[in-house]
């Protein structure tokens, strides 16, 4: 075990100070940043932009192996680049064996091809979020009139308790 000096962790940032107070005066807090106003903003060093948008393939400088129509059946196109990994897949086992020196071409198929599969699964994505919240709503929906029906079924439990106590009450009186 070394005996040196050991780091410690950093210190807090200084801006903690600004918080010194804040359990005698809530108020003296710094306030919280504006919210963004839509457009760009600057994050470590690179502009990004508040709307969700997804570049396109050639925007990304790759090759796109599907069909450029506005509307592409997605289960084809995934099923044909999926069987087209397959296939890469195999050949470049084949490579492998063969002619180990000749793998690089084949790994960058394989990597197009992934690409490719990722992109057409993150145009996906909006259904399938559009897809979850619909479904989330509709189990709050079934949840709250469930708790609807109980409170309604146990109004009329009391009420049918308050009818027999009160039916003993007046056969006691």
């Amino acid at each position: 075990m070394a005996t040196g000096t050991s780091a410690s962790y950093p210190p807090p940032p200084p801006y903690y100070r600004l918080y010194a107070d804040y359990d005698t005066d809530p108020d003296s807090a710094p306030a919280p940043p504006l919210p963004i106003d839509g457009g760009a903003y600057p994050l470590y060093g690179a502009t990004y932009t508040t709307e969700a948008v997804l570049p396109s393939l050639e925007d990304q400088g790759v090759r796109q192996l599907y069909p450029k129509t506005p509307h592409i059946d997605f289960k084809k196109e995934l099923m044909t680049l999926n069987r087209e990994l397959q296939l890469h897949i195999l050949e470049l086992a084949d490579v492998l064996v063969d002619r180990p020196s000749q793998y690089a071409r084949r790994v960058e198929d394989i990597s197009l091809i992934l690409r490719n599969l990722h992109h057409l699964l993150n145009s996906l994505r909006p259904h399938q979020a559009r897809a979850t919240l619909i479904h989330i709503l509709e189990s709050q929906i079934q949840r709250r009139r469930q708790a609807v029906e109980d409170i309604k079924r146990r109004r009329e439990e009391a009420q049918r308790l308050l009818q027999e106590s009160m039916q003993i009450l007046d056969q006691s009186s």
